[in-house]
């Protein structure tokens, strides 16, 4: 039987050893390589063509759920697996989001750890216990308020851009001018941010903005 290809992404070098230590020891998984950041394991996936990523979430440069987005639309065939800790557990949602199939606390066993790729693998998604608790807690105590959560956190970097210039009295056709956009593209960010945030008008937007400090009186 072929061994699971492994590419170990850590930002923390003595994680990164141990963590490859450990998998060298399974018959089942060989590690191709490891990077310390988002950005060299998008390099090294086009190299190495791994089965599986192990994917830490706080990392300079590009951080996990970056890269998992990246992974995941330029690499659908390769698997994500997230390798968390407790201090990560606000993360978690977003990185499913992301495509993350499978989440392993970092304080785990080797063998749950092997069971968890050989999981992902082979197409289903894996929660380690610790993991599961951490999204069963979460949940219910923060889904009412996720539930009534404002919709700014939806807009890109653009639209944000935008609604601050929109907000700050700037025109279309200024904006466009700005922002080396044509009027058109303009117009269509404007639409889109104004319907993500359920706003009918440029006196809501403006009051809108006001409320969440984005421009001031």
């Amino acid at each position: 039987m072929d061994r699971i290809k492994l590419l170990v992404v850590d930002d923390h070098t003595i994680v990164r050893e141990g963590i490859c230590a450990l998998l060298e020891l399974s018959p089942e998984t060989i590690v191709l390589g490891e990077a310390a950041n988002g950005k060299e394991a998008l390099e090294m996936i086009k190299k190495l063509g791994p089965d599986v990523v192990l994917m830490d979430i706080v990392m300079p440069v590009m951080d996990g759920l970056q890269a998992t987005r990246c992974i995941c639309k330029d690499f659908p065939r390769v698997k994500v697996l997230v390798l968390t800790q407790h201090d990560d557990r606000e993360h978690v949602f977003e990185v499913i989001e992301a495509g993350a199939v499978g989440f392993i606390d970092k304080t785990t066993v080797s063998s749950e750890l092997v069971r968890g790729i050989r999981a992902v693998y082979r197409g289903d998604s894996f929660l380690s216990p610790q993991v599961a608790r951490y999204l069963v807690e979460d949940f219910q105590h923060e889904y009412p308020e996720r539930k009534n959560r404002d919709s700014y956190a939806q807009l890109t970097n653009r639209e944000r851009e935008i609604l601050k210039l929109l907000a700050e009295g700037y025109t279309t056709r200024e904006i466009a001018k700005l922002l080396v956009l044509s009027p058109k593209t303009v117009e269509g960010h404007k639409t889109r941010l104004m319907a993500k945030l359920d706003l009918r008008n440029r006196v809501e937007l403006v009051k809108y903005a006001m409320r969440k400090g984005i421009v001031k009186i």
